[in-house]
């Protein structure tokens, strides 16, 4: 049942529910993308903090005056930016393997304009995030993340921060551990087929040097890294499964640090 009764403590309450979903909703992949309308964006974080309004145990926020309650204001939109940026994040993984293979193919500086990002982007790389994010619906790993934002209720009740940041920082130095492994791991077939390639061409240099490897060489990169982009793509859920796996591990971690 939701109680639409409001005094200014409820209202109060409220906002500090919004600010936390709106700052999740900001930074958070998929539904932080710059390419949804910020009507859309706005109108989904009111409706989730209402909603959970009338879920959540009403507690008593602590504050002396207006300054006071701008800190607990504060506090909320980091807890929130942090749970969205804990999983938007391994969205990074992707565009660093994509950054290795077009290295190798000689694609490198065949940067496209991604919107979402508003940056420029490798070709591959970018292939590969449109592509977790269809398979990130597919999943209901949309789902999950929204879940994750509002058990943090749970675990950090308004205005109960305790930021813990040498235990966020030991998080993304893990992190950024777990994204060189894995992003090479992606990149791994094109990675050893460019290099086993490379060998073959140099040996012709040397055997038929009237030959003009460097032009033939670029030719073949391409061709040979697509085709293994082609027979590799079968493996990308598997992939996915691996950075939602770590995606899960550092929203908990966040959340961790914050308790």
């Amino acid at each position: 049942m939701v109680n639409v009764a409001f005094s200014l403590e409820t209202i109060e309450n409220y906002l500090l529910i919004l600010v936390r979903i709106s700052s999740f909703v900001s930074a958070a992949p998929f539904f932080g993308m710059t390419n949804t309308p910020a009507r859309m964006k706005i109108g989904f974080s009111v409706a989730v903090a209402f909603l959970l309004y009338g879920i959540l145990p009403q507690g008593t926020v602590e504050y002396i005056d207006v300054i006071g309650y701008a800190v607990v204001v504060l506090r909320e939109g980091i807890t929130g930016l942090l749970i969205g940026f804990a999983a938007s994040i391994c969205n990074s993984i992707v565009l660093l393997s994509g950054n290795i293979i077009d290295m190798n193919m000689g694609l490198s500086m065949a940067m496209e304009y991604d919107p979402i990002t508003r940056s420029q982007m490798p070709v591959t790389g970018n292939f590969y995030n449109y592509l977790l994010l269809l398979i990130m619906m597919a999943t209901n790993m949309t789902h999950y993340l929204l879940r994750a934002v509002v058990d943090s209720f749970t675990l950090v009740p308004i205005g109960s921060q305790v930021f813990d940041w040498d235990h966020l920082l030991q998080s993304m130095v893990t992190y950024m551990g777990d994204m060189m492994v894995i992003g090479f791991r992606i990149a791994l077939p094109v990675f050893v087929c460019i290099m086993i390639l490379n060998c073959i061409l140099g040996i012709m240099a040397k055997v038929a040097p009237q030959m003009n490897m460097f032009a033939v060489g670029i030719q073949l990169k391409i061709l040979v890294g697509m085709a293994v982009l082609f027979f590799t793509i079968q493996l990308l859920p598997a992939v996915a499964d691996f950075i939602f796996g770590e995606m899960k591990r550092m929203i908990v971690a966040m959340i961790e640090g914050m308790y």
